[in-house]
């Protein structure tokens, strides 16, 4: 059986392909050897110019005008702990030089010769024009983050360690984006930190359907670089490899992360009864591979629904905790203000 080959362009994959097919498609100049390509049996996505079945073609084909993204260098290498269970913070170590970018607000502690630095933008390309910067500033401003971020550079000597904090109860996790391709897709407020030189970028999903149903909107964060990032989400996250053309239907809130290869569509539940009354709303996110996809167990959205619910101001009931005057109707609510 021949290989099926797929073709990964601006975040979305296409295949499969036969080799023939494909080698056309080269020729043609539909594809270039900038585009990355995988088939069974490949450790990852790789440019189609390094691949022995494509390069004779690739190199005959017109090369691509360069992009007009910020330049990404090249990522400092951090070592880092994640400590606790349910309310974790990570703990990144960093030698003389060193840096890690962060969320405003993100910061837990940090030890002596650790310098801290507000910049405007993101953590990329910060050696660049004004110009640069503020189109950095802009993306994080659509993705509904702050104008500014937050830099931790070790200026002393040794070694010497910094924490950053998840706002709400989930997990945090590391993924290095020099193994993941270099580019990683997630929702709008995954990121917490990661090693300085990483970008942190806007990826718009194309697709209407996605935009309007997915859960996430028609902007989603894009970090890209070679170096390690922390996301962070509710609940437990769990990471899928995806096969190529392998589905997977999730629901739309618990889509943390995806890779650029994955592709993101919606699908309707089917049958009326089910879409009204079964809870999960009318949509299922749609992810088929190939590529790794990264998925929460508690959205936030649905844990502040639930609090909001049991509020006495929204109308919930108090249940008392277990106490005796809890149990007496509106008796307790004398004693403790309510």
């Amino acid at each position: 059986m021949s290989k099926q080959w797929y073709v990964a362009v601006d975040g979305d994959s296409f295949g499969p392909f036969s080799q023939e097919d494909l080698q056309a498609k080269f020729q043609a100049g539909e594809y270039t050897g900038e585009h990355h390509v995988f088939t069974e049996g490949m450790p990852g996505w790789v440019p189609a110019r390094g691949v022995d079945e494509f390069k004779d073609i690739c190199g005959a084909s017109p090369a691509p005008p360069p992009p007009a993204a910020p330049r990404i260098g090249v990522a400092d290498e951090v070592d880092y702990e994640v400590f606790g269970n349910e309310m974790q913070f990570v703990e990144v170590e960093l030698d003389p030089g060193e840096s890690v970018v962060a969320e405003a607000g993100g910061m837990m502690f940090m030890e002596p010769g650790i310098e801290m630095n507000t910049i405007f933008g993101d953590g990329g390309g910060q050696e660049g024009g004004f110009m640069d910067k503020l189109v950095g500033a802009g993306k994080r401003l659509l993705t509904g983050e702050s104008l500014f971020m937050t830099v931790f550079t070790h200026q002393g000597q040794g070694k010497a360690k910094a924490a950053f904090a998840s706002p709400y109860p989930g997990k945090i996790i590391p993924v290095d984006l020099g193994k993941a391709g270099g580019t990683l897709i997630c929702q709008k407020d995954a990121f917490l930190c990661a090693a300085k030189g990483v970008s942190v970028g806007i990826a718009f999903q194309k697709k209407i359907g996605a935009g309007l149903f997915g859960g996430e909107g028609f902007i989603m964060q894009k970090l890209e670089g070679d170096g390690l990032v922390f996301i962070h989400a509710g609940g437990t996250i769990v990471e899928r490899s995806l096969g190529p053309g392998e589905r997977l239907r999730v629901d739309t809130g618990c889509l943390v992360a995806l890779e650029p290869s994955v592709n993101y569509d919606v699908e309707f539940v089917g049958g009326v009864k089910s879409a009204i009354f079964g809870g999960e709303g009318f949509f299922f996110a749609q992810l088929s591979g190939p590529g790794k996809v990264w998925l929460q167990s508690l959205p936030f959205s649905r844990l502040a629904g639930r609090v909001w619910q049991s509020a006495p101001q929204a109308g919930g009931k108090d249940r008392g905790e277990g106490s005796v005057l809890g149990k007496m109707g509106g008796i307790g609510g004398c004693f403790d203000g309510n």
